[in-house]
C-alpha cells in the first residue's frame, strides 16, 4: 500500500496543487494529513475545499486548526505578543474563513492510530505528547525517544516544525518528519512531504519527496493581503530570507 502523507499546507493552495499533482502522478491508496490547513496563507477556504474533496484521506487537527477554532481576542493577543504575523494572521484569517470549514478542523482529532497489515501508525502533528512539540532535524535521539516513549506505534508521523527529517530509535520506533507543503522552513522554500509504502508482512520503506511551485507569487499575495506585519508573513516564502 502507497500512502502520501502531507502535512502544514497554511492556506497555500498554489503549493497543494503541486504536491497533489504529484502524487497523482505516482498513484497512491491513502492521503495522510497532519494538520494546519487554513492559516496563515492567502487562500483558507479555497485550502479547505481541496483538503475535503479528497479521497481515501485520514486527517488530525495541528495546532493552527486549534487556534482558528478556538479563537478569541485572549488568543490573538497572545499570538500577537509571541509571534506579530501569526497573530494578526489569525485575526484575519477568522473574518475570511468560511464557518463550515472552521466546524470541519474544529472537530478533527488531535491523534490518530492506524494499523495497516500490521504496521501500527500514530498520525500526530508536533509529537505523541503534546500538539505543538517539536522535532526538528539534528536532536538528540535520546530526546526524541523521550517524547514518543509513551505511544503504542512503530511508526510516528510527524510535521509542525516545517522542515523534514527522521529518526530510527534503539527502541524499533521510526519517526518521520514529513516538513511542510505550504511553507517549508527548508533552503528552497518548495514544498515537502513524504512517500510511505507499506508491504504485506508490514514492513515498509518511506521517503522525502518534493515538488516546485510558484513561491514568490505566493509570497505576493500574502502582502497583498494587507493585514499588520503581513509583509514579515510573506517573506517567509522567498529563499535567502
Amino acid at each position: 500500500m502507497k500512502i502520501a502523507v502531507i502535512s502544514d499546507i497554511h492556506a497555500n493552495t498554489l503549493a497543494l496543487e503541486a504536491v497533489l499533482e504529484q502524487i497523482d502522478s505516482i498513484g497512491v491508496d491513502k492521503i495522510f494529513c497532519l494538520g494546519d490547513i487554513i492559516m496563515a496563507g492567502y487562500n483558507p477556504n479555497g485550502t479547505a475545499e481541496k483538503i475535503l474533496n479528497l479521497k481515501n484521506l485520514e486527517i488530525i487537527q495541528g495546532n493552527t486548526d486549534k487556534m482558528v477554532a478556538c479563537y478569541s481576542e485572549e488568543l490573538f493577543e497572545k499570538a500577537k505578543n509571541k509571534f506579530p504575523c501569526m497573530g494578526y494572521a489569525l485575526r484575519e484569517d477568522i473574518k475570511i474563513t468560511d464557518k463550515k470549514y472552521i466546524d470541519f478542523v474544529k472537530n478533527l482529532p488531535e491523534n490518530k492510530y492506524i494499523e495497516i497489515n500490521g504496521l501500527k501508525i500514530q498520525l500526530v502533528h508536533g509529537s505523541p505528547r503534546f500538539q505543538d512539540e517539536n522535532i526538528y532535524p539534528d536532536m538528540p535521539p535520546e530526546k526524541v525517544e523521550e517524547m514518543v516513549k509513551n505511544s503504542e506505534a512503530s511508526l510516528i508521523l510527524c510535521g509542525h516544525t516545517h522542515l523534514p527529517c527522521g529518526y530510527s530509535l534503539k527502541s524499533g520506533k521510526t519517526v518521520v518528519n514529513a516538513g511542510s507543503v505550504g511553507r517549508s522552513m527548508t533552503d528552497d522554500k518548495m514544498p515537502y512531504w513524504a512517500l510511505l509504502a507499506v508491504n504485506s508482512d508490514g514492513t515498509f520503506q518511506i521517503e522525502h519527496k518534493t515538488a516546485k511551485y510558484d513561491n514568490i507569487k505566493v509570497s505576493n499575495l500574502i502582502k497583498q493581503r494587507g493585514f499588520l506585519h503581513s509583509d514579515e508573513l510573506a517573506k517567509m516564502y522567498l529563499t535567502g530570507e
